[in-house]
């Protein structure tokens, strides 16, 4: 190896890693593992010099005092154009011409394997050379060597934020230079040793423990622990995935972790969506646009805060509000006088209604309407139709059966936690099946009956009316929850379009416009009986909430917001059912003109609604099978979101079954509640 002296070797290593923060410091016999890395690799006989590349920051200066002491040197270069951190450091050590890159979370890299490779390189002549592709050696002792000349073609050339991040790719997409790969026979490539989370921190010091605390030990000890360990060291995760993850996803890895259900609200679950694609957590938003934590700008045409930003997000006046509020004090030992006002403001909307009682939840909301029903009547059991969030008097409905809910928005629900004691007290219906409901009346002494007016299936105002009139028979309080419904179709619940007054109303997500705020409307004569019961909650007193549904309410009624949303969702139907009959594709649609929603008939829908959503990223479109519609999704929009639609059902078109869609996929869709692996 007359070339010796031309191999330097840049460790990239940075302290601010975002799914393991400060990782290369953490020890194992009372060493940094950033100083594990370092000696390890000192021990290769071809290379000449190591320097780590990183970045200013007050904990990256940590490196120097580690770096010094092994000899080393510290390059402090470009934060996030990782390919110009390599290229200026080239020009620094201007005279090695061959540049060996290796990972700071890479612990055991072993100086073996790094001679071997750079052997092959010489030996094939080659411009680029690694151990990864194909993989063969446990992910860990991942090496990489290419010509400096290289480095500096491709940082020329470098125009993607990828390309700038992980330095190699366009390097390997290069078809007009020489690459080469070196392998062993034995494939370990299942095999996970590099350092990403805290667990595998635990690992590798649980595999240098068990080999006689040898921060030296050979690749061979190393793989033959691996063997007798397989289960604890078999990688969960593709080569090099972290480098394809963006900031949120890799957030959402870190979150499952620390998050009991990894995040608070199920219907953002990433898992719903495409755990390795959706962006996952944003940054800012505006209108109908918001930007993930790496400020990639994603159009929503989906769930556009899950239904409670009719407005669009960061409304101007809405939010001025807040602020103002925010500025004068949120809370205090006395009452908000907003909460006075915004009371008069729904009771003015809602005549037929005596009092307000305001939350911040919707499933708050649903537990205070059972409350109050049943203690202004006495009895315990309710007949429900539709979601009503997610206590423990809801899902009592399927203690008795755990397919009860089925029909009613989320299906595979299951009863774990909820008392026995609950068993025969809620009983479901459908949505138009007045029999049933009647049948469910003539059998039980029930408290309420409770539904959704309306969400996916058109409701026949006959079964409204019959609905009232068989409750007020009876004396049953009838209570429509609106939550989702209300302001959409109308300036208050929807139940106005059937010209039927419920006995309780309960209106959420859109009437704060992202702020957290609901409210239940009432007879006198049942919320009264928030005297006669507890219902009390120290935020239900905060000062942004009655606030915001204020100025939402205001803002709605200047715009007339709900005949725009409506006119805007009329035209997705109509494009929709225009794409799908271009492409002889059958689907049906369905849902208020606000809220509209198709699936595909005949054919697996979660396949369909996958794909969908993969395809449409690509676009830098957030969408599925469903939107909630905005008053800022303009003409222009629409028109980039249908030709971007048609486009995917076009490929649609092309696959001749579910399993050639299936094979286009990121290998995962929805079962459930639980994403399950396509074979």
């Amino acid at each position: 190896m007359e070339n010796k002296k031309k191999i330097i070797a840049f460790i990239q290593a940075r302290a601010e890693s975002e799914r393991f923060p400060n990782k290369i410091f953490y020890k194992i016999n009372n060493l940094p593992l950033i100083e594990i890395l370092l000696k390890r690799v000192k021990k290769s006989k071809y290379l000449k010099k190591i320097v780590i590349l990183t970045y200013k920051s007050k904990k990256n200066k940590k490196l120097l005092s580690i770096a010094k002491r092994n000899n080393c040197e510290v390059f402090f270069g470009d934060e996030n154009n990782v390919l110009k951190r390599f290229y200026t450091a080239s020009k620094r050590f201007s005279k090695f011409n061959q540049i060996l890159r290796i990972t700071g979370d890479c612990t055991l890299s072993d100086p073996e394997i790094i001679d071997e490779v750079i052997y092959n390189h010489y030996k094939t002549n080659s411009d680029f050379t690694s151990n990864v592709n194909p993989a063969t050696f446990p992910d860990g002792f991942d090496v990489e060597i290419f010509k400096k000349k290289l480095l500096v073609e491709t940082y020329k050339k470098s125009k993607s934020k990828f390309d700038k991040e992980h330095v190699t790719p366009l390097m390997r997409k290069n078809n007009k230079i020489k690459i080469s790969n070196y392998s062993q026979k034995n494939n370990f490539s299942k095999y996970k040793i590099s350092v990403d989370e805290f667990d595998d921190y635990k690992k590798i010091k649980y595999l240098i423990k068990n080999n006689k605390n040898d921060i030296f030990v050979n690749k061979l000890k190393i793989m033959n622990f691996l063997k007798k360990n397989k289960n604890k060291f078999k990688s969960h995760f593709d080569y090099n995935l972290g480098s394809r993850l963006s900031k949120g996803q890799k957030m959402w890895i870190k979150s499952q972790k620390i998050i009991a259900g990894g995040n608070m609200f199920f219907s953002k679950n990433p898992d719903n969506y495409l755990p390795k694609l959706w962006p996952s957590y944003f940054s800012k938003s505006k209108k109908c646009f918001l930007w993930d934590l790496s400020n990639k700008k994603y159009t929503d045409m989906c769930l556009m805060g899950v239904g409670t930003n009719i407005l669009g997000y960061a409304n101007q006046r809405v939010d001025k509000k807040v602020l103002d509020t925010i500025n004068k004090g949120n809370m205090t030992t006395l009452n908000c006088p907003e909460e006075v006002e915004f009371s008069e403001k729904l009771l003015s909307i809602n005549p037929w209604s005596d009092k307000v009682k305001l939350a911040r939840t919707g499933g708050e909301l649903n537990s205070i309407a059972i409350r109050l029903a049943r203690a202004a009547t006495n009895k315990t059991k309710i007949a429900i139709c539709g979601y009503h969030g997610w206590h423990d008097w809801y899902l009592a409905a399927n203690l008795k059966n755990e397919n009860n809910l089925n029909n009613h928005l989320f299906k595979g629900l299951k009863a774990k936690g909820i008392p026995r004691e609950l068993k025969n007290t809620i009983f479901t219906f459908e949505n138009n099946n007045f029999k049933q409901i009647q049948n469910i009346t003539q059998k039980y002494d029930l408290a309420a009956i409770k539904l959704e007016v309306t969400r996916n299936n058109d409701t026949d105002i006959k079964f409204v009316k019959k609905l009232r009139k068989l409750a007020t028979e009876k004396k049953i309080i009838l209570i429509f929850d609106e939550c989702t419904s209300g302001f959409r179709e109308t300036f208050g619940g929807i139940h106005k379009k059937f010209g039927v007054n419920p006995d309780l109303a309960l209106f959420g997500k859109s009437i704060g416009n992202g702020y957290p705020i609901t409210a239940l409307v009432g007879k006198d004569s049942i919320m009264e009986h928030c005297k006669d019961t507890f219902i009390s909650s120290t935020f239900w007193s905060d000062r942004i909430g009655p606030t915001a549904g204020l100025a939402t309410l205001h803002e709605m009624e200047r715009l007339k917001s709900w005949d725009r949303i409506s006119a805007i969702g009329n035209k997705i139907k109509r494009n929709w059912k225009k794409i799908a009959y271009n492409h002889k594709i059958d689907i049906s649609i369905q849902g208020i003109s606000s809220l509209p929603n198709f699936y595909f008939k005949n054919r697996n829908n979660l396949i369909y609604k996958t794909f969908i959503t993969q395809e449409m990223l690509k676009k830098n479109i957030l969408s599925t099978m469903a939107i909630y519609v905005c008053i800022d999704h303009s003409d222009s929009l629409l028109k980039r979101y249908f030709d971007s639609l048609n486009d995917v059902f076009y490929k649609i078109s092309k696959k001749n079954s579910d399993n050639e869609l299936i094979n286009s996929l990121d290998q995962i869709v929805l079962d459930d509640f639980k994403r399950r692996k396509i074979l």
